[in-house]
C-alpha cells in the first residue's frame, strides 16, 4: 500500500476517498500534455484560484480531483460535505474557478482547456469542463452568512465572473512561489514522511494566521504535556501557518514565518519537536464553516489532534465592527461534525497576561484583577511605536521582527 493510502487508512477515510489525490502529471507524460495544452482554449487563474490549484494538486482537498462541478458545488454549498461512494466526506467551502460570459462561450463544448497563471504560463489542464451559473450572492450568503461587499472574500466573489467552470485537473508541475518559503510548503505525503522520520505517535496541528505570542506557546506546551499523560511517547507540534491569500491588514506570510522561525529557535515551545510547514489554502474568514475545512485538511496532512481556539476563522463585521461569528461556535461545530471524528479536538484554554507573575498564564477567575488582555490592536500599536510589550508577552527576537515590519509600513518602505 502506498504512503498516501496508508495515511488515509490511518484516519479511516480509505473507503470514502480511495487514496490521497495527487494531480501532478508524471514526468513521462509532462511534455506531451504541455504540447497538447498549448493548442487548448485558455482561462487565466487569479492569485486565489492558483492557490486552490496548489491545494487540489497535493491532495489537501481529497477526494476532489479538480475545481468543483455543479453537483459537487451544490453539495458543498448546502450540505458542507461531498457524497463519495455512499459516504459523506467533509467539504465545507466551495473550491471553484470563475469565468466571464465571453470565456464561457469560448470553451463551450471543448474536451479540455488550459489554465494559465498571470504571466501566461500553463499551470494545468481541465478535462471536460462543465460550466454553470455562479450565483454570487447565494454563494456568499450560504458560505459566510452575509453578503456585505466589504467582507474581503465576499468582495473577491462579487468581483469574479458570473459563471463557474469545473472538471478534473492535470497539473503540470508543483506550484512554486519563489519567495524563499517554498521549502516550508510540504505536501501531505511529505509531511507524513517527516512525522514518521521524527517518530511521532501523535501530531497536534495548530492553525494560525497571526504571530505567535507566549500565550500560544504556553498552550502548545500544555497540550504536549496532556498528550504524554494520555500515554503518547513522542507528540510532535505541527505549526501550520496559513500561506494563501489573506486580507490586506493581516501580517504577511514572510514576516510571520520569520517570527515563527525565531521563536522556534529560541525554544518557546520547550522540548516538543516542531514541524513548521505552510498550509497553502487561501483564507476565507468564514467562521465555523471554514474551521471545518482547516481541520479536515490538517487531518489529511497527518494530524491526529487539532488545536482550536476562539473564533479561529472569524473577523469583525465590516459594517458594525462586531464579531461576525460566535467565539466558541468553531469549537462546537468541530465537535459535532460527522466527518471529523477521526481527529481528536483539543479546545483552547484561555491564556492571558498575568501582571503579578509577569508572564502569559491560564486565566484564574479567583485572581481576575491580576490579569490583563493584550489585544491584537494594542500589540500592533506597541509595535508601530517601537515600544516593548510587557515582559513575558512574546519572545524578544520575535517581537523585534514585528516592530521592524510595522515601522516599515509607517515609513512606506516595507522590508519584510
Amino acid at each position: 500500500m502506498a504512503l498516501a493510502q496508508l495515511l488515509f487508512a490511518a484516519v479511516g477515510l480509505l473507503t470514502a476517498a480511495g487514496q490521497l489525490v495527487d494531480l501532478l502529471v508524471p514526468a513521462a507524460k509532462h511534455d506531451a500534455l504541455l504540447t497538447a495544452a498549448k493548442a487548448m482554449p485558455q482561462l487565466t487563474l487569479s492569485e486565489e484560484e492558483l492557490q486552490w490549484v496548489h491545494v487540489l494538486s497535493e491532495g489537501w482537498a481529497s477526494p476532489l480531483e479538480g475545481f468543483m462541478t455543479e453537483d459537487q458545488y451544490l453539495q458543498s454549498l448546502h450540505y458542507e460535505h461531498l457524497l463519495v461512494n455512499g459516504e459523506f466526506v467533509p467539504m465545507p467551502v466551495p473550491i471553484v474557478k470563475a469565468c466571464t460570459a465571453k470565456e464561457k462561450d469560448a470553451i463551450k463544448g471543448v474536451p479540455a482547456i488550459a489554465l494559465v497563471d498571470s504571466a501566461g504560463a500553463i499551470v494545468a489542464t481541465m478535462e471536460n469542463p462543465e460550466v454553470f451559473e455562479h450565483r454570487q450572492e447565494e454563494r456568499a450568503g450560504r458560505t459566510f452568512g452575509l453578503t456585505h461587499p466589504e467582507h474581503p472574500y465576499v468582495n473577491l466573489i462579487m468581483q469574479s465572473g458570473p459563471w463557474l467552470v469545473g472538471g478534473k485537473l492535470q497539473v503540470l508541475k508543483k506550484i512554486m512561489y519563489n519567495d524563499g518559503l517554498d521549502s516550508f510548503r510540504l505536501s501531505p505525503v511529505q509531511l507524513a514522511a517527516k512525522f514518521k522520520e521524527l517518530g511521532a505517535d501523535a501530531v497536534f496541528a495548530f492553525q494560525l494566521r497571526n504571530p505567535v505570542h507566549n500565550g500560544h506557546a504556553l498552550l502548545m506546551q500544555d497540550t504536549a504535556t496532556k498528550l504524554k499523560e494520555k500515554g503518547f511517547k513522542k507528540p510532535v507540534l505541527w505549526l501550520s501557518p496559513l500561506g494563501g491569500w489573506t486580507k490586506d491588514d493581516d501580517v504577511p506570510l514572510k514576516t510571520r514565518m520569520l517570527q515563527h522561525e525565531a521563536i522556534i529557535k529560541n525554544k518557546v515551545f520547550g522540548d516538543t519537536p516542531v514541524v513548521l510547514a505552510i498550509f497553502p489554502s487561501p483564507m476565507l474568514y468564514a467562521g465555523p464553516r471554514e474551521v471545518q475545512w482547516h481541520a479536515y485538511a490538517r487531518l489529511l496532512g497527518g494530524a491526529t489532534h487539532y488545536v482550536v481556539g476562539r473564533d479561529p476563522a472569524g473577523m469583525k463585521h465590516p459594517g458594525t465592527n462586531e464579531d461576525i461569528y460566535h467565539m466558541w461556535h468553531g469549537q462546537k461545530m468541530l465537535q459535532a461534525a460527522p466527518g471529523l471524528r477521526k481527529i481528536e479536538l483539543l479546545p483552547f484554554t484561555f491564556a492571558t497576561y498575568d501582571k503579578k507573575a509577569q508572564k502569559m498564564a491560564f486565566f484564574d477567575p479567583k485572581r481576575k484583577d491580576d490579569f490583563v488582555s493584550i489585544s491584537g490592536s494594542k500589540m500592533r500599536q506597541l509595535a508601530r511605536d517601537g515600544e516593548t510589550p510587557p515582559v513575558g508577552f512574546m519572545d524578544p527576537e520575535g517581537w523585534e521582527i514585528l516592530v521592524k515590519y510595522y515601522q516599515s509600513l509607517d515609513s512606506g518602505k516595507t522590508e519584510l
